[in-house]
């Protein structure tokens, strides 16, 4: 019988590439063990402040590189990456609040985070309440001496108001409570959430971030992000999220370092896109209301101008209210009719989406600022504005003809 070969050589190798080269694209490091050349230096490495290497789940070149980027893109200090958007919310929200606590979320959140409170928080004896976004004054009789969270978002899920983010924030910071932005729609694009009005005044405590949607742009990353200015704050949360064992792939980290380049490509042309098709749905009889913060009249159209400004960026999401003489499966049968436009629910990527919502599952408040209608949203991709506008004139001739 041969004599196996010893291939101890193939991982004990004393080869080492040499230093110097460089790429447009950096190096990827995937690692759960790392190496310490001595135990004295195991000892002193300190991985919470990023100065040294001591386990996967605490940090890699690569990781290290991305939550750098990322803090530049939002205008932050430090940042914790983690599996996905809510994942960023969930980490936030552990970190922050014990038994006897409360958190309040606007009621127009992202579904999730809402689930998080009615359900887990809850079972942890942790309170919730969901105030008014576009009332500022029911955020601020709302806190409470048990209040340490509050949660911001801009523009609102699925029905697209956007906040007086400012307001909302002053209130929050004269009562000393924590609040945190979810800014996947802004994508630290549209506007600047730790320098709300540009003058370095007034900005939120926390941005989370979806990675999964605009920084990935692929539609094939989940990630998420967790973007602080404050350092004791920062840390605690790292703590929990070290304690959580939560840690993002390497090539994942990689894909979202390759496509941040060009993610004010993406936004400005997706935001273009909508744009356009949000004014052609104007022009449509079926349509009863447009809702897009960048568009006069929309809900909160004039707070989206204070901190993204006239000449402005938004997200390449709009939500359109169709005529309620419709019946549901007509609007159905239009959704499915769709080519360019695929079913599907986490934009931010190459392909357009449409989605439509049964509003009164998604808010538990009075919407008088609504049109009642049946509730369509859409998202625009990379495909042309030609080719978008005809699919929909096609689903929309062939499943809902005029109305008299």
């Amino acid at each position: 019988m041969d004599k196996q070969p010893d291939l101890t050589h193939l991982i004990h190798h004393p080869y080492t590439p040499p230093d110097g080269f460089e790429a447009p694209q950096p190096g990827v490091f995937k690692a759960s063990t790392v190496y310490f050349p001595t135990v004295a230096d195991m000892r002193s490495r300190e991985w919470k402040n990023k100065s040294a290497y001591t386990y996967g789940l605490h940090g890699t070149p690569t990781t290290y590189l991305l939550e750098e980027r990322l803090c530049a893109l939002e205008g932050g200090e430090q940042c914790i990456l983690v599996p996905s958007g809510l994942a960023a919310i969930a980490t936030t929200a552990l970190a922050l609040l014990n038994t006897g606590d409360e958190v309040l979320i606007p009621d127009n959140a992202y579904g999730p985070n809402k689930a998080l409170a009615e359900g887990e928080l809850a079972h942890w004896g942790i309170a919730h309440s969901f105030y008014d976004p576009m009332n500022p004054s029911d955020l601020a009789e709302r806190i409470s001496e048990r209040t340490r969270l509050v949660w911001l978002e801009a523009a609102g899920s699925v029905t697209m108001e956007f906040p007086d983010l400012a307001e909302l924030a002053r209130i929050c910071r004269a009562k000393g409570v924590i609040c945190a932005l979810d800014n996947t729609w802004g994508a630290g694009l549209a506007f600047a959430p730790f320098d709300l009005l540009g003058d370095g005044n007034l900005g939120v405590d926390i941005s989370v971030h979806a990675l999964t949607k605009y920084p990935s742009g692929g539609g094939d990353v989940l990630m998420g992000s967790i973007v602080t200015r404050d350092l004791s704050l920062h840390l605690k949360i790292k703590l929990c999220h070290m304690r959580l064992g939560f840690g993002v792939g390497g090539n994942d980290v990689e894909a979202v370092l390759r496509s941040l380049p060009s993610i004010g490509l993406r936004y400005a042309s997706q935001d273009d896109t909508a744009r356009a098709l949000a004014r052609w749905w104007q022009a449509q009889p079926q349509c009863v209301q447009l809702l897009h913060p960048a568009f006069e009249g929309a809900p909160g159209h004039a707070h989206w101008l204070e901190v993204c400004g006239p000449q402005g960026r938004a997200a390449g999401l709009f939500s359109v209210l169709l005529d309620p003489r419709y019946d549901p499966v007509q609007i159905d049968a239009f959704c499915d009719n769709l080519q360019c436009f695929r079913i599907g629910y986490s934009w931010g990527g190459p392909v357009s989406l449409v989605m439509p919502y049964e509003l009164k599952a998604l808010r538990g408040q009075s919407q008088s600022h609504l049109q009642n209608g049946h509730l369509v949203r859409f998202s625009t991709g990379l495909e042309s504005v030609q080719a978008l506008t005809q699919d929909l004139e096609n689903a929309l001739n062939r499943h809902l003809s005029k109305l008299d």
